[in-house]
């Protein structure tokens, strides 16, 4: 199992990696900013949805992307 500080470096690292230095810095400065409970949304997430519905969105997705 990794550590606090091992998942901290590795986010960070990810972050940087997708977005830049600079706009990593202002997601983190956006999520501090924010009163957002990462539990709940995952909780709500994909409420009223099948995996039926899930895999057909997938499926859109896809398609769309390999246009």
């Amino acid at each position: 199992m990794k550590t606090d500080h091992e998942i901290r470096a590795e986010g960070m690292r990810l972050l940087m990696k997708g977005l830049g230095e600079v706009n990593a810095e202002r997601f983190i400065a956006l999520m501090n900013r924010e009163k957002f409970d990462y539990t709940l949304w995952r909780q709500q997430q994909w409420q009223g949805e099948t995996v039926h519905s899930l895999a057909e969105q997938a499926r859109e997705l896809r398609r769309l992307s390999q246009n």
